[in-house]
């Protein structure tokens, strides 16, 4: 009989955890030091199931903001199913600055929830892995099209794009957004040998 009961007992904690991930993506977003119990609240959990799933502030915002990265990293494989590798590259680098934009709230609750130091360390480290993945295999399908000058590395590209995040995103942040993207697009592309044998190795 008790062994019955665990499945949905499982089910009813992965959809309690679900929902306040997804309650607290919108909550910390626009307020980042809005009180837990608030986001408990309004994902319909007691206290109890939400410090089982995050026993504090740090961990609730790590995980968010994990899931979110990953979320951008994914869709570079996707555009390039679809697209040729430098369009794939550059609207994914205007998709990684909407999310810049738009998740600024969830950097700053990152920031708030951890000491300056840590911060700092996981905001480069945090979603490093699969940021990195994303940006290395664009890039290379891009160095085997010839249509990026070869020798960039995901890190190069990293340093690249940095001034996202200092762009305020209650400006004309499009805009500079915009001009940003392209001029290191410009720069990707300065030297690069075209398709042809020398890109298509």
């Amino acid at each position: 009989m008790r062994q019955k009961k665990e499945a949905p007992l499982r089910s009813d904690a992965q959809r309690n955890r679900e929902r306040i991930l997804e309650v607290a993506l919108v909550e910390l977003t626009q307020t980042a030091d809005i009180p837990l119990s608030v986001i408990a609240k309004k994902a319909g959990v007691g206290q109890g199931t939400f410090y089982r799933n995050f026993p504090n502030r740090e961990a609730l915002v790590l995980e968010v903001y994990r899931y979110e990265m990953q979320q951008v990293a994914d869709t570079a494989a996707q555009l390039l199913e679809t697209r040729a590798p430098d369009q794939a590259l550059r609207e994914w680098m205007a998709r990684l600055a909407q999310y810049a934009m738009a998740k600024a709230g969830l950097a700053d609750a990152l920031r708030t929830s951890t000491t300056a130091t840590a911060a700092r360390g996981t905001l480069t480290g945090l979603g490093h892995g699969p940021i990195q993945s994303a940006v290395t295999l664009l890039l290379k399908a891009n160095e085997e099209a010839g249509t990026i000058r070869p020798g960039f590395t995901s890190d190069d590209f990293v340093l690249a794009i940095a001034g996202l995040w200092q762009i305020d995103p209650h400006g004309d942040w499009q805009t500079r957004a915009a001009r940003l993207l392209d001029l290191v697009m410009d720069g990707l592309r300065a030297g690069a040998p075209g398709p042809g044998p020398a890109g298509a190795r």
